[in-house]
């Protein structure tokens, strides 16, 4: 599944990605390249609560994070595989997206790739999101301090699920990203559903 951040260094994907990882489990392989690390910096989970262990490999070349990737989807004991890859390198081309979602549904681990500062050309990824900060909720004590951060979520491809565009915000209580549908005119709806798995364990 593939994440595109709105900008670059938005940190939204890496809540989102983070959310939809099982409880428990094993540890999460965490893959960056040379320009995602110098970019937007390496995964930092302080505030997000996870107790997994993260496996971080700092790479040099997309190509060596997409091996790393197809590497870590032959393990079941991990609960996730992240990678994160800057711009449109060629090495990342329909054959090497379907290779990914192939090893996964094949291990049971799920990857996902965050792809920052690019355009989400030809994919054989299951699931397609763009992901943009918005502001935050209404302080419920002090207007004019910001309240619960949000996101605007839209799913553009999917092959088990409709497309649509939701509004996020991250549920301390229930440790949840919480989705309020989004409507033409930009308000939101009243109501709201839970969404994915907890960000923390």
């Amino acid at each position: 599944m593939e994440v595109f951040p709105d900008t670059s260094v938005d940190a939204s994907a890496t809540g989102f990605v983070l959310s939809q990882i099982p409880r428990k489990g094993g540890p999460i392989l965490w893959a960056q390249d040379r320009l995602s690390r110098y970019q937007a910096g390496e995964p930092c989970l302080a505030g997000l609560g996870t107790s997994l262990p993260v496996l971080h490999a700092a790479l040099k070349r997309p190509a060596d994070v997409l091996w790393a990737l197809e590497e870590g989807l032959r393990c079941s004991g991990l609960s996730g595989v992240i990678g994160e890859i800057w711009g449109d390198p060629a090495v990342l081309d329909f054959t090497a997206t379907k290779r990914l979602a192939l090893r996964a549904e094949a291990s049971g681990v799920p990857v996902w790739l965050i792809r920052r500062s690019c355009v989400p050309n030809l994919s054989a990824a299951r699931e397609r999101w763009r992901i943009a900060a918005i502001p935050s909720c209404p302080h419920p004590d002090d207007a004019q301090a910001p309240g619960q951060p949000r996101w605007r979520l839209e799913l553009f491809r999917s092959r088990w699920r409709k497309p649509g565009v939701w509004i996020a915000s991250y549920d301390r209580k229930t440790r949840r990203l919480r989705l309020s549908d989004q409507f033409s005119d930009g308000s939101v709806a009243d109501h709201e559903e839970p969404f994915g798995q907890s960000a923390v364990g």
